[in-house]
């Protein structure tokens, strides 16, 4: 026989309290009253909640509100957010962007900075991740932050969740390695490690095109291609960290195979950047030689715009959508996810019209139905999720979260 258990006191005042908390970031401040009406707490267990956060410096009165009735004001109470403090990082192999942010997400300063390769050199690639260091911490006394409770990492690569190691699945600078050490040698500050479109996808998931899905795809469309799968409502990594590597897979189209050290015959050879260059300047559309991501979004913008003058760029993006889809089909006949979002500069560029293209072509594809839909998250979609999975850190700490 099973026996009941019921929570106790210490348990519940706990649960409650993250309750309350987690109104007042999502709702900002709230007077005694809300917090009953949207807690459905009894009057007393609100006043209880609401002086224990505020001697523990979670929660102050910030103002009053006026209401309807006889008496004193209402008193709001918000959220500490100078209570803790956090850094989110973009990593790339030419540089990094970072930012320094408060409890509630607010940016309180950036910084961007370019580094170059020190090729063989260890002691160069140990110097560039110390200067970066350096950045993170002179930034933080910009915006007055003393102590940085949490450092999330976006980078290229696997991210092995036993271990938390970086495994890269390309050429990437021995500087990232570097940097991961120098970080986890910052005193009381967690860093955590994620790949890069992973983030991207929480930030999709929580603030962007998927809100309100628990099942989606993002697929990032940048320099290279990859990758986050979320299916009911938890973000998928794989045994090993490889769920989303979908740069690897095997399509028709491309003149080679993959292989385990390189993408070059995969997915990658025919959406990566070097390759919708290519193929813009097949249909006579302006790309940029670099073939970078950049380049690559501005020959997509070049064939909307084309769209909007009479220009050939239909047929362009018909090709690039083609392209897209037959990457996709894999994914959704695996998965079915029932959505999929389009991120990265070129999805983000390409917006509503190349999404509503790869849905059409992905629908004669595929017996499974799937929505394809433009990332919402912007340029600072990889930030954005690192600041989210930096916040949930800190919360977990401070707030008791599970």
């Amino acid at each position: 026989m099973t026996t009941a258990r019921t929570a106790t006191p210490s348990t519940a005042r706990a649960i409650n309290d993250r309750l309350a908390l987690n109104l007042l970031l999502d709702q900002g401040p709230l007077t005694a009253t809300e917090l009953r009406e949207l807690t459905g707490l009894s009057r007393p267990t609100v006043a209880d909640l609401l002086d224990r956060l505020g001697r523990s410096g979670l929660v102050a009165v910030v103002g009053e509100r006026g209401e309807q009735r006889r008496g004193p004001n209402a008193r709001l109470y918000a959220l500490v957010a100078s209570r803790a403090h956090l850094a989110a990082f973009d990593v790339r192999s030419g540089g990094v962007s970072l930012v320094v942010a408060d409890l509630a997400g607010r940016t309180l300063a950036a910084a961007d900075l370019v580094v170059e390769d020190p090729g063989t050199d260890a002691a160069g690639h140990r110097a560039a991740a110390d200067r970066i260091v350096r950045t993170l911490l002179d930034t933080a006394r910009r915006a007055e932050v003393p102590h940085l409770h949490t450092v999330a990492v976006g980078a290229p690569g696997l991210v092995d969740p036993a271990t938390g190691r970086l495994q890269s699945t390309g050429e990437l600078p021995a500087w990232h390695a570097e940097l991961l050490a120098a970080l986890r040698e910052l005193p009381g500050t967690e860093v955590i490690l994620e790949n890069e479109v992973n983030l991207a996808g929480r930030a999709e998931y929580r603030t962007g095109a998927a809100r309100g899905r628990d099942d989606f795809v993002l697929v990032w469309l940048g320099h290279s291609v990859g990758a986050a799968v979320v299916l009911d409502g938890k973000l998928r990594r794989g045994i090993g960290g490889g769920a989303g590597e979908i740069c690897f897979l095997p399509v028709p189209g491309t003149t080679a195979l993959p292989t385990a050290t390189g993408c070059e015959g995969g997915f990658h050879g025919l959406v990566g950047s070097a390759a919708v260059c290519a193929l813009a300047r097949a249909h006579g559309l302006p790309a940029d030689p670099a073939d970078d991501a950049a380049a690559a979004e501005a020959a997509v913008r070049a064939a909307l715009d084309a769209l909007g003058d009479g220009r050939p760029g239909g047929p362009f993006l018909d090709e690039l959508a083609e392209r897209i889809a037959l990457g996709t089909s894999a994914i959704c006949v695996v998965l079915d996810p029932g959505c999929v979002v389009l991120g990265g500069e070129v999805g983000r560029v390409g917006g509503a019209e190349l999404a509503s293209r790869v849905e059409r072509r992905l629908a004669g594809l595929s017996p499974v139905r799937t929505e394809v839909r433009a990332g919402e998250a912007g340029g600072g979609a990889i930030l954005g999720g690192a600041v989210l999975t930096a916040g949930d850190a800190v919360r977990r700490d401070l707030f008791g979260e599970p």
